[in-house]
């Protein structure tokens, strides 16, 4: 398929509202521009929501989801049509992956061979999970208690631009499969992979009104969603700050949320690791989807025995990364989602040498690439960790290497953080593997590994990284209401 086919069958150029089954013009008439990060031209215009279309899409998923049609359909049946989608998703994995990588500046790489074939597990995941969850039965003397877990109602899932098909799905899949309603807003920064969706629930069979997506800013769609006293369940990806200014808003009418938001996370190498495995897997950990990733191992911290031995090396293989057109399939790295956001990375690279870090490579621009947003893979180094550049969330592909003595330093460094999503350990050493992994205070932690997912195991952080967590039956639990019902014999 060309480009100019896959542009013509996703209406890349005409992306609405979907509410009630139908793509709709928000009722202002007013759009945006998406724009193609790797040139900053437009990409499509994009139908701008306020206030009254986003109450138009919560009434409509209220009236759906009180009808039954989805909540109380046989949960066969409605795994069924999940499955379709999962299907549908896989068939249209092209368009789809062309679609993200042009709207986010990702490699198409990435897009096409991860993201939305995970996309396509997750609703598959969960439509299956969904036909085996457990009710719990305690027979009592006199008495039979058991637990029903029902549909929570409509759920808002407010989605972040870094990976915004396989958020969505990763939210969306498993909320459906608890049989709610859901309203999504997309990013405006890369609104139009979600767009898609509607067509692919359409054509599942999912009926109208159970699946809404809303583009358009947050100071207006994402409030609403946040306020509306028909909402019972809110799930949002994104930065820390703008996550406390979401749970406050959830919090007028005791809105349960499940907030994913920003890491620091470190990545600590002894000196017993695989160097070499090591090396490639920090590279991995900061410079996959351009360092927009919340998992990033952004903070490296590495044993002063080989700090030197580990900085060449590393720098070796920064210096081979691709960066240049996503959409060619040997680009390693592609542009930063907007102008705006490099900036803001290259203005720590540059607090960072005022600070007193190192500058190993990198620190600008790519040449001969100025009409995009592409910025080179940095390395600083020598970084102590109270320095901005090792404390706060830079978002972008430019790690900090820490030198430590002793698993007690590195552990300490790695808890000297607000954040707590995720870690990375590298080392030979089963013992040290499981006491450091255990130490330190994080949601999640790799040994030997980075971005190794079971859909089963339980998602998210503590501290200013988040509150909740969600995957396998953990979503199950906050997409729907516990209740005990006891009878008498």
């Amino acid at each position: 398929m060309t480009k100019q086919e896959i542009l013509e069958r996703t209406k890349i150029q005409d992306a609405k509202l979907f509410i009630d089954g139908e793509y709709v013009d928000a009722q202002s008439g007013a759009t945006f521009d998406s724009l193609n990060p790797a040139n900053n031209q437009k990409l499509a215009s994009v139908a701008n929501a306020d206030q009254n279309d986003t109450k138009r899409a919560i009434d409509v998923a209220q009236r759906t989801f009180a009808s039954g049609v989805w909540s109380r359909m046989p949960v066969e049946e409605r795994s069924r049509i999940l499955c379709k989608m999962s299907d549908l998703i896989l068939e249209k994995v092209d368009e789809l992956a062309y679609v993200e990588t042009l709207d986010v500046g990702k490699p198409i790489k990435e897009s096409r061979d991860f993201d939305i074939p995970r996309s396509a597990a997750n609703f598959r995941f969960f439509a299956e999970m969904a036909k085996y969850m457990v009710h719990e039965h305690y027979d009592m003397s006199n008495h039979l208690s058991y637990t029903q877990y029902a549909p929570a109602g409509v759920t808002s899932l407010i989605i972040p631009w870094n990976l915004p098909f396989m958020q969505m799905t990763w939210k969306a899949s498993a909320a459906l499969a608890a049989g709610n309603t859901i309203v999504v807003k997309p990013a405006s920064y890369t609104p139009l992979s979600a767009v898609m969706l509607g067509e692919i629930a359409n054509e599942a069979g999912l009926p109208p009104g159970v699946l809404n997506i809303v583009t358009g800013p947050g100071s207006k769609v994402g409030t609403v969603m946040a306020t509306h006293p028909s909402v019972r369940r809110l799930s949002f990806v994104g930065e820390s700050e703008t996550g406390k200014t979401v749970m406050a808003n959830a919090s007028k009418n005791l809105i349960p949320v499940s907030l994913e938001l920003g890491g620091k996370s470190a990545n600590i190498v002894f000196e017993d690791a695989d160097l070499d495995e090591a090396v490639a897997g920090s590279i991995e950990a900061i410079f996959r989807n351009q360092g927009e990733i919340c998992l990033a191992g952004s903070r490296i911290l590495v044993q002063e025995s080989i700090y030197d031995q580990f900085l060449d090396k590393f720098v070796e293989a920064v210096r081979n990364i691709k960066v240049g057109d996503p959409l060619d399939k040997s680009t390693d790295m592609g542009a930063l989602v907007s102008n705006s956001h490099l900036e803001t990375v290259d203005k720590y690279v540059q607090i960072g040498l005022e600070e007193g870090a190192k500058l190993a490579y990198g620190g600008k621009r790519v040449e001969g690439l100025e009409e995009g947003n592409f910025y080179m893979p940095t390395v600083l180094y020598d970084v102590k960790n109270n320095m901005r550049v090792a404390q706060e969330e830079i978002f972008g592909p430019v790690p900090v290497i820490i030198p430590f003595k002793t698993e007690e330093e590195a552990v300490a460094i790695a808890n000297d953080s607000i954040y707590g999503l995720a870690g990375v350990v590298w080392t030979n050493d089963l013992r040290r593997a499981q006491r450091v992994s255990s130490s330190i205070n994080s949601g999640l932690l790799w040994v030997n590994c980075w971005y190794v997912r079971d859909l089963r195991t339980p998602f998210g952080g503590s501290k200013a990284s988040g509150i909740g967590r969600e995957g396998g039956r953990h979503s199950f639990e906050f997409y729907t209401e516990a209740k005990t019902i006891t009878m008498k014999k």
